[in-house]
């Protein structure tokens, strides 16, 4: 076989196989960290503007805008604050009204929420039907059904398609809330929930939530008021009750129990109407700035909110991507010290090589190549370790947090990664390219021993 450049390359990395293999793998680490972070820094932003859909505000009472967003629509929190049913009223005709719209004209919608109460500890949002006619959780997508459809009475719910999943329940199932996250809340035992509905996927937080008629949500926590009044099981009273003290046929409220301290909610998700064609509305400026002037309610803008989220959480990703280009800065030196390691070995080769007729520039020129060959193959192993990783932890985002993301790395930046990988590896060939170089012949022929 002749003793082409590749043979003498591939034979020199066969020789020192741990040593090339080790760091060809550091290089392949480092490549693929940085790819995993450039790809989760783009797809995390879209992620987060997933799940407010058309929403043009968010009204709420809790402590700052970016905590309305969280709550209302990530539901990361419970608002601690409520809002007055007479109060969300108010809000929806005057900036929302239900009344036919003017030709070219889209309604707008004022759609209530209420958090607070959980099962298994999944959020159960208590809301209207407009939730699933009106609301879209991603913006020209509206809900859809994988099985059953939306609540129609009162005790009815409807699972997204992650809280489906978790729990198990299926349509005609039933199960009861609890009040709180579930860690120290107690369980509504009173009145049992009943599954209509499962919806599709929608890649946001809204697939984790289970949702639940309004006005149910009032009578449950109705029933609490009353026995605390009364001091008694108020809904338990003169009823049949089973072997375990269950009550057979329900308590005795109803809508005519409940009161306007009763009829409570803890956000709202507005749009104002717009022209045919256009997300945007002319009069979103002032329909802020007239709700900002009620001091007691804080307005978000989900996509400003989301523009100073990632402003704060753009410095991390900074600091991330350099401690990623530290350790691929590190994988380069790890080339340089394996092969300034390997030298003493290297010199007799060299010595042969150059008895055999191969003159300095060759020398000089296996050695780089050597080096830009780890580069390769590292940065070919690490983009693949990166487009693995990236589904995954998308996988993961999605179950645990039902956050959709979609890794994508474009092709120009892989390609530039790789070149500059491959770049790095061969200056970390330099200093052992140069001393192969100046490698004396006759010093190094001497027997081993």
């Amino acid at each position: 076989m002749a003793m082409t450049d590749f043979v003498i390359i591939t034979r020199s990395m066969r020789a020192r196989r741990f040593s090339t293999l080790l760091t060809a793998l550091s290089v392949s680490v480092a490549v693929a960290l940085l790819l995993t972070l450039l790809m989760m820094k783009d797809a995390g932003r879209a992620a987060f503007e997933r799940g407010s859909g058309n929403v043009h505000m968010i009204v709420g009472r809790d402590g700052t805008p970016l905590q309305s967003l969280l709550n209302s629509v990530y539901y990361a929190g419970i608002p601690r604050n409520p809002i007055r049913w007479a109060e969300f009223e108010k809000i929806r005709d005057a900036h929302a009204p239900e009344v036919p719209m003017p030709p070219g004209i889209q309604p707008g919608f004022a759609v209530p929420i209420q958090l607070g109460d959980s099962f298994q500890g999944l959020p159960v949002v208590a809301t209207t039907e407009a939730f699933f006619t009106r609301f879209e959780p991603v913006a020209g997508r509206p809900f859809e059904f994988a099985a059953g459809e939306k609540f129609k009475e009162n005790f009815q719910a409807v699972l997204g398609s992650r809280a489906a999943r978790d729990t198990g329940l299926r349509v005609g199932d039933k199960f009861n809330v609890t009040h709180g996250s579930g860690m120290n809340g107690h369980v509504h035992d009173e009145f049992e929930f009943t599954v209509v509905g499962v919806l599709k996927d929608t890649g946001s937080a809204h697939d984790r939530a289970i949702f639940t008629n309004l006005t149910s949500s009032w009578l449950l926590h109705a029933l609490d008021r009353l026995e605390r009044e009364h001091g008694h099981d108020h809904g338990h009273e003169g009823h049949e009750h089973g072997p375990d003290g269950e009550c057979l046929h329900g308590p005795e409220i109803s809508e005519a129990d409940l009161t306007d301290a009763d009829r409570l909610i803890t956000g709202v998700l507005l749009r104002t109407p717009t022209r045919e064609g256009r997300d945007a509305s002319a009069a979103m400026a002032t329909v802020f700035t007239a709700l900002r002037s009620d001091t007691s309610l804080t307005v978000a803008q989900p996509s400003q909110e989301i523009n100073r989220l990632f402003a704060i959480v753009g410095a991390v990703d900074k600091i991330l991507i350099a401690m990623a280009s530290v350790v691929l800065a590190g994988s380069a030196v790890s080339i340089l010290l394996a092969m300034y390691g390997s030298m003493d070995l290297r010199r007799r080769q060299v010595a042969i090589l150059r008895v055999l007729g191969c003159s300095k520039g060759r020398i000089f020129s296996l050695v780089l190549t050597e080096a830009a060959i780890i580069g390769v193959i590292g940065s070919v192993v690490g983009i693949v370790l990166a487009f693995a990783a990236g589904p995954l932890i998308a996988l993961v985002m999605r179950r645990q947090l039902g956050l959709f993301i979609d890794p994508v790395l474009p092709p120009d930046l892989t390609l530039l990664t790789m070149v500059g990988v491959i770049v790095l590896a061969a200056l970390a060939g330099l200093l052992p390219a140069v001393m192969a170089y100046r490698t004396p012949v006759a010093n190094n022929l001497k027997p081993l021993g």
